[in-house]
């Protein structure tokens, strides 16, 4: 699969399923430096995901500075043709100063056996 690049930056889009619904997520960052992946909030709405009442609010860390999220489990989280079914994400404002709907992080590259050519700008996936 090819990776967009803007501002220097690997982009891609996914693909997220909650409870029979599902949305594409274009302008999600390939970050190997995050731990977790990271979705915004306003674009899961759409699907009906939004904070419940017995969430536990977390802050994270990252260059970008700090962000509060709460977790979900989603059905699936899909890369072109790769699928990882019941994948926990986090879900946050997403508010770094420039366009970005998401953070896909190293559970789900690990995960899925990513293997990020830098020199053809594409990302596949183990079996």
């Amino acid at each position: 699969m090819q990776l967009a690049v803007r501002d220097n930056l690997p982009f891609i889009t996914i693909t997220i399923a909650y409870k029979g619904k599902v949305v594409e997520i274009p302008d999600v960052l390939v970050d190997t430096g995050s731990s977790s992946t990271v979705v915004s909030a306003d674009i899961l709405s759409t699907i009906q995901i939004t904070p419940a009442l017995d969430d536990v609010l977390h802050t994270i860390q990252g260059v970008g500075g700090s962000e509060v999220v709460f977790t979900r489990k989603v059905d699936t989280v899909k890369v072109g043709e790769y699928c990882i079914d019941t994948f926990n994400i986090e879900i946050g404002k997403m508010d770094y100063g420039f366009e970005i709907n998401g953070i896909l992080g190293m559970d789900y590259l690990t995960g899925a056996g990513a293997i990020i050519n830098l020199q053809t700008m594409e990302i596949d996936f183990g079996d």
